[in-house]
């Protein structure tokens, strides 16, 4: 029997339309039985405080709150980079619930580990 997949999906940027790929990518693997991680590195970060999310709508699409929290209930890990919260300034900022601060070294891992990896 083989391994269950595992694909890492890096989210760098705060722009408006690059939010929802991952988001969606990372729904779709869980539901295709392959383990997703979504990892915010960068200005991605920006859209992880509180109330940022819930102001970015495109489309027919729900807000990326929305998509955030749908994601996490799927059973996707959010995981944050502690050096990009310090280097935005956000190191006593709190951010969404249900993420993960991780330092830099596990974006290593999750890279060597992960079948594939996405960023954005």
């Amino acid at each position: 029997m083989s391994e269950k997949k595992f694909i890492l999906y890096v989210q760098t940027s705060d722009n408006p339309e690059k939010q929802y790929s991952p988001l969606v990518l990372a729904q779709t693997a869980k539901a295709m039985d392959i383990d997703a991680k979504v990892y915010y590195l960068g200005t991605g970060l920006r859209i992880l405080k509180p109330g940022e999310a819930d102001r970015i709508k495109l489309g027919e699409f729900p807000s990326v709150k929305e998509m955030l929290d749908k994601t996490l209930e799927a059973g996707v890990e959010i995981l944050v980079c502690e050096a990009s919260k310090r280097m935005l300034g956000l190191d006593k900022v709190e951010l969404i619930s249900g993420t993960k601060i991780v330092g830099a070294a596990t974006l290593n891992d999750l890279v060597l580990e992960a079948d594939a990896t996405m960023w954005f």
